[in-house]
């Protein structure tokens, strides 16, 4: 019974990084607060809450880098469609290139969001089934 409620522990810390899509930062904080107050329980819990806690920042960490190099690109495209006018004015519209560039780095950090949503449930069902799971491209800030 023992291993049994540590498998579901486990899967407890992984899954609760949705609330990530709840509240700003849910995906850090929730697995953080879990795996403080289970990592002594037993080793399995300890390597796990590391790896959920490891895994979001990093996520949280490339889909922000994405999102802050997005903005010199779109800043960059409302000088050049103003660089021309007599400047009495200025020309908020965006043609149709510069809205590619601004949703593409948009779909590019949504793919990241969806892998991440993957990965977690993946790593909830492995830790449930008590199989340790290792989160691919996570640096480990918690060793």
């Amino acid at each position: 019974m023992k291993h049994n409620n540590e498998n579901t522990n486990a899967f407890l810390i992984h899954i609760s990084a949705l609330a990530g899509f709840v509240f700003p930062f849910g995906s850090i904080i929730l697995p953080l607060v879990l795996w403080q107050s289970l990592k002594d329980r037993s080793q399995f819990l300890d390597q796990q809450g590391k790896e959920a806690v490891n895994f979001n920042i990093s996520y949280t960490l490339y889909i922000f880098i994405i999102s802050i190099t997005a903005i010199p690109f779109f800043i960059g495209r409302i000088f050049k469609n103003n660089w021309n006018y007599d400047h009495s004015h200025w020309d908020w519209s965006l043609n149709i290139s510069d809205m590619f560039g601004i949703f593409g780095f948009a779909s590019f950090a949504g793919i990241i969001g969806l892998i991440q949503l993957a990965l977690i449930i993946l790593a909830a069902i492995k830790a449930n089934k008590g199989e340790a799971y290792k989160y691919p491209f996570t640096i480990k800030f918690i060793k």
